[in-house]
């Protein structure tokens, strides 16, 4: 046997059993359990409210464990998604997924896994968040014979009391470094913990958001100092995104608590201050391979017919990105964050921009180092699109399960036609070049994203056919959403906004803003 190169990142049961994460068994976690002595099993899974839940269940011997790997536990549905299961038939099973077994980073004497919710015949749950996910990547892929990738760019704001030196400037934080970024050696330790749990970051940074001090009437970040931080993944099934979404942003607070200090991901703390964004990056694969670009290194046409999918959804998929009233404070001109509906090549202004992707060179370190003579050449294309969107308080799994819906119907033969007509069309009419807020003619050509979680909720309502189509979205989950942005009662904000007096618009727009620290 061939052992793997054990890197230091690496996830510790893989390391531990010498195997991938696919190939794990149910004898390979009893023999963890025992050579490492510990004496519990965590079950996770994803609520309504897309946080991570758990259940602690203590090992007592052999025989329970490996009942409990086997045939998971039961939980009660009517208050992990309450509205939707019936006080009287509450009990669902959650099962874990072997592949998930992770070491529980804040305790250290469990072994932890991501759980499925099963109904009392074995079936996955229609309603269930991540099982709606896996239907809806299951419905494209027999539909197009490809398979759909994504990453996050996961920001955040961590706020602590650290001192005043060194003080960063106003939106000027992007890739600072410390003493500047004080906090680095926390966001270190989330990194460690995700890319060990998850296998699948690709950097991190501080952003361009600052405060020197939140003037909040919350007691929890009020007074406090924060500093912006983003995560990025790397690409990964679409499915597995919006797990692993989930577990970093469990991570995260964790950490962040250790540490006396408070995370939050909600869109906007502060009027004038870099808003938390939630980017998702596309890619589309064919026999394992990225089919994002063409020979010649531009947009394949399966890209430009995704791109067509995601403008045609993009109005009602605001309902599960930006599902708070701060989200649409967020949403405003010259803030890179999209407010029409549009796409564009590097562009942080447009709704999509197709990033660079090193498509048409490569090996550019010969150019920085002309004495490296060693041939280097990327195997793929790493071509992806990346909507703008979502925020931090995204129901992350339904809205990468709209996305997977809407690259669904732009390459999917029985929804659009058979060479992707429409797509296309819409795709070749909403490309813009250039600021898209300094040409007046250009913006108001372009529609509108909605303002409001009442008008993303009306939407939603007008457009549900677009989820529910194929079984994928149940029913119950669109009539959920719905009453939940309704109930932000938001429509007339601006109005209300417009009776007040400087200072006491700030007072409203902070209440908004800070309401939501922790909803997802």
């Amino acid at each position: 046997m061939v052992l793997k190169k054990v890197f230091s990142l690496s996830n510790p049961v893989s390391a531990l059993l010498d195997k991938e994460p696919q190939d794990f068994r149910r004898q390979d976690f009893l023999k963890i359990i025992e050579e490492r002595e510990l004496d519990k099993i965590t079950f996770h899974y994803v609520g309504l409210d897309s946080k991570l839940k758990e259940l602690k269940i203590p090992v007592t011997d052999a025989v329970q464990a490996e009942t409990i790997l086997a045939e998971g536990e039961r939980v009660d549905g009517s208050s992990l998604y309450k509205g939707l299961v019936d006080a009287g038939l509450s009990d669902l099973y959650v099962v874990p997924a072997f592949s998930s077994a992770f070491l529980n980073p804040f305790d250290d004497k469990s072994l932890d896994f991501i759980c499925r919710f099963l109904d009392n015949e074995g079936v996955p749950i229609r309603f269930a968040v991540d099982n709606i996910l896996i239907r809806a990547h299951q419905t494209f892929k027999k539909h197009t014979g490809m398979e759909l990738r994504a990453l996050g760019e996961l920001e955040f704001y961590l706020c602590s009391d650290l001192p005043d030196i060194y003080p960063a400037q106003k939106q000027r934080g992007y890739h600072s470094s410390s003493p500047f970024f004080k906090t680095g050696y926390v966001l270190d330790e989330m990194v460690r913990l995700i890319a060990q749990i998850c296998g699948a970051v690709k950097y991190a940074h501080s952003e361009v958001g600052y405060l020197d001090k939140i003037e909040s009437e919350i007691a929890e970040i009020k007074g406090k100092k924060a500093e912006q931080m983003e995560i990025e993944f790397l690409p990964e099934i679409v499915e597995d995104c919006g797990n692993h979404l989930i577990l970093a942003k469990w991570i995260i607070r964790n950490v962040a608590f250790r540490h006396g200090m408070v995370v939050t991901f909600t869109p906007k703390i502060e009027e004038g201050i870099a808003g938390n964004g939630l980017h998702f990056h596309l890619e589309l694969r064919r026999k394992n391979h990225n089919i994002m670009t063409g020979s010649d290194g531009s947009l394949s046409r399966e890209a430009r017919q995704l791109i067509g999918g995601l403008c045609h959804y993009s109005d009602s998929l605001t309902a599960f990105g930006n599902t708070v009233a701060s989200s649409y404070l967020r949403l405003v001109p010259n803030q890179e964050a999209p407010t029409r509906i549009c796409w564009s090549d590097l562009n942080r202004s447009a709704m999509i921009r197709v990033p660079l992707g090193w498509t048409k060179v490569c090996n550019l370190s010969t150019i920085v180092n002309p004495e490296e003579t060693e041939p280097f050449s990327l195997p793929e294309s790493r071509q992806t699109v990346e909507l703008r969107t979502a925020d931090g308080n995204a129901l992350i799994h339904l809205f990468l399960a709209g996305l997977t819906m809407a690259a669904d119907w732009g390459l999917n033969p029985e929804t659009a036609d058979l060479w992707g007509k429409e797509a296309l069309e819409l795709a070749n009419k909403l490309y813009v070049s250039g600021n898209i807020f300094r040409d007046k003619k250009l913006l108001e050509s372009l529609r509108q994203l909605p303002g409001s979680c009442q008008a993303s909720a009306q939407i939603l309502r007008e457009k549900r056919d677009l989820y529910e189509r194929e079984l994928v979205f149940p029913s119950s989950i669109i009539e959920y959403v719905i009453r939940m942005l309704e109930a932000e009662e938001d429509d007339n904000l601006s109005q209300q906004l417009s009776s007040l007096s400087s200072e006491d618009q700030k007072v409203l727009l902070r209440k908004i803003m800070h309401k939501d620290l922790h909803k997802h």
